[in-house]
């Protein structure tokens, strides 16, 4: 259990915050459940029904209920007889995250200078939990893969965007991520040894840079580099995608290697 907190002009009030996480009082529980229920809905399950929803959020049914009820009166659900289904204005939430926040508008600029130099696909991702999502993209009229849009969420485990963004955690933390990874197979190039991928992880965080080949999407290899900021901190990660078609892993290091570091030196004195 949380301690009282202490008043506001006490010496170490904030300290107990930013060491604690904030208080639960201080939390408002509905806003928390709402956005639950909107998480709720995925690619595997676009439409639920109400029983579904309140499993998925370990609500009660008749909470869910008033949740879905609420949200399909502000316009961010839809109903099609007993089944709820997200509508098009919860993209709002996202683009108020795209149009405000300063990494995209940064990094869009060198993504689309790297784009048409390699006449290639180029996207940033950033890591939230166990996943990658992209937040910045650009393409040379290539788009190789739906992965790698704007907003996309993909496993970290399998994507040369999340290895490199992993391997930068400190120790304790990239054991414990690994340790809950699911680590299923997406495809047959997907590793799903967790020593493997484990050495995967420290080979990327020697070297600077992942590969991928083909785990997410068969056809699809990937290169990454960090991306850190003034400080030297790993802020987001950056990948050129080609067609496995078009370049061999050894050409993918050769041709989009260089301009990728390039890019990531040039982003380090603006992140």
């Amino acid at each position: 259990m949380l301690e009282a907190p202490q008043p506001a002009d006490e010496p170490g009030a904030e300290s107990a915050t930013a060491n604690d996480g904030p208080l639960k009082r201080d939390l408002i529980a509905g806003l928390e459940k709402g956005l639950a229920v909107i998480e709720a809905f995925d690619q595997d399950r676009p439409r639920l029904s109400i029983t579904e929803v309140a499993e998925r959020t370990g609500l009660t049914r008749a909470a869910a209920r008033r949740y879905l009820i609420t949200l399909a009166y502000l316009g961010y659900v839809q109903q099609d007889r007993k089944l709820y289904g997200l509508s098009p204005k919860v993209l709002r939430l996202g683009q108020s995250y795209m149009h405000s926040a300063r990494l995209p508008r940064v990094m869009q600029p060198q993504l689309q200078k790297l784009a048409y130099a390699l006449q290639e696909a180029s996207s940033a991702g950033v890591l939230d939990h166990d996943d990658v999502i992209a937040v910045a993209a650009a393409s040379a009229g290539r788009v190789v893969s739906a992965t790698l849009q704007p907003g996309t969420r993909v496993p970290a485990y399998c994507t040369s965007n999340g290895r490199v963004l992993v391997a930068a955690l400190p120790d304790a933390q990239r054991d414990a991520w690994l340790a809950r990874q699911p680590l299923t197979a997406l495809t047959s190039h997907t590793i799903t040894n967790p020593e493997r991928l484990r050495l995967e992880l420290l080979r990327t965080r020697a070297q600077g840079y992942a590969m991928v080949d083909q785990e997410l999407e068969l056809g699809l290899r990937t290169i990454a580099v960090p991306l850190r900021n003034y400080r030297g901190d790993v802020v987001a990660a950056m990948n050129v995608s080609v067609h496995a078609s078009r370049m061999r892993m050894e050409q993918l290091v050769e041709q989009c290697l260089p301009p990728l570091l390039h890019a990531q030196e040039q982003l380090r004195t603006l992140l």
